[in-house]
């Protein structure tokens, strides 16, 4: 049987092909895709040129069709999501805690990806709890939003700023650097865990109304902003807690000095190929006890934390939702997603 797939050959040219529907496994799940999030990653040209063509798109949720015979926690027409990425439990980064660098997450993936009618979830991925089943209150729409919320979920664990996941000081000052999706939810987050200002930064007008609108207490044009701007803003002191969502250049030094002593960098964005930033090392890492930490992915508790907000609606993930469009247009769910301009999130509905 053939399937439609939205074909990625370059940020511009995604072309709506057909190939064969992925064949099964004992052990393995074929999920109809009802719908897919387009990432930021996902338009990150550099990283992907090299081995294009693909069928990208990781943000999934949609309805079980077939299952292995081995296959016993799920049964056709479930609602599910899926984490893309899994790792194995038994490393060395897995035992600390790292799990998003574990080598076996890095390896694991679909078939092919989210841009189709249909998917492959390999053996592997139902093992290592990486297959979600979606509740009755939980649309596919929002469903795509897990996976970016545990990514998000996963680094405020891992610089110490979301009380509720890890303990954390609440009462601390936020300043988020880029207020796409991943700015907005780590707005959200951070509110969410009892943050006593957060401050959002970005070019864009359209994308600034939507930091306020989603909890920031004060949103700057990043053309305006300075850190004494950020000191009028929060009783004389820089941030404590700084996250760079946004991969320009200007972004991360603009991060490194905008962080109070004893404060955290979150480096959740990724940049251009091969940038660099001149760090001041006696100022961040000698005399003022700065801590620059970075997180990549999510693990499979990242996951579940994140369906579990989702569904108790702590985090408003449907009121970010901009664009939908099918296999067809994916071209210019592309271009809105590149563009950064007046979208939000990007959804694409395979069936439509």
């Amino acid at each position: 049987m053939i399937m439609r797939v939205a074909t990625y050959y370059s940020n511009s040219d995604v072309r709506l092909e057909e190939r064969p529907k992925p064949a099964i496994g004992e052990g393995e799940l074929l999920v109809r895709i009802e719908a897919c999030g387009i990432c930021g990653t996902d338009c990150l040209e550099w990283y992907r040129i090299g081995r294009v063509p693909l069928v990208l798109g990781h943000e999934i949720a949609g309805v079980v069709t077939e299952t292995g015979k081995l296959v016993k926690n799920f049964k056709v027409g479930d609602r599910v999501s899926a984490s893309h990425h899994v790792p194995c439990g038994e490393c060395r980064f897995c035992r600390s805690g790292h799990e998003s660098v574990c080598d076996t997450l890095r390896k694991t993936n679909f078939d092919p990806g989210g841009f189709s009618e249909f998917v492959r979830v390999p053996k592997i991925n139902i093992e290592k709890g990486g297959v979600y089943l979606l509740p009755k209150n939980v649309s596919f729409e929002e469903a795509t939003f897990i996976e970016p919320l545990a990514c998000v979920i996963r680094g405020q664990k891992l610089s110490g700023l979301s009380a509720d996941l890890c303990g954390g000081k609440k009462g601390k000052s936020v300043l988020v650097i880029g207020s796409g999706i991943s700015g907005l939810l780590h707005i959200q987050l951070a509110k969410l865990s009892g943050a006593k200002i957060v401050i959002a930064t970005d070019i864009s007008e359209f994308r600034l109304k939507a930091a306020r609108k989603f909890g920031a207490d004060h949103a700057i044009n990043a053309k305006d902003y300075t850190p004494e701007r950020l000191k009028s803003l929060n009783g004389g002191y820089l941030a404590d807690h700084v996250v760079i969502c946004a991969g320009a250049t200007p972004a991360f030094e603009q991060g490194l000095r905008s962080v109070e002593r004893g404060g955290t960098v979150l480096v959740f964005s990724a940049a251009g190929k091969d940038v660099t930033v001149p760090v001041p090392i006696n100022d961040i890492f000698w005399r003022n006890e700065v801590t620059v930490t970075s997180s990549y992915a999510g693990s499979p508790d990242d996951h579940r934390q994140a369906l579990e907000k989702i569904a108790s609606h702590k985090i408003n993930v449907y009121d970010m939702i901009t664009h939908r469009f099918g296999l067809g247009e994916a071209g210019r769910g592309f271009k809105l997603v590149t563009e950064a301009k007046e979208s939000i999130k990007v959804i694409i509905e395979p069936q439509k």
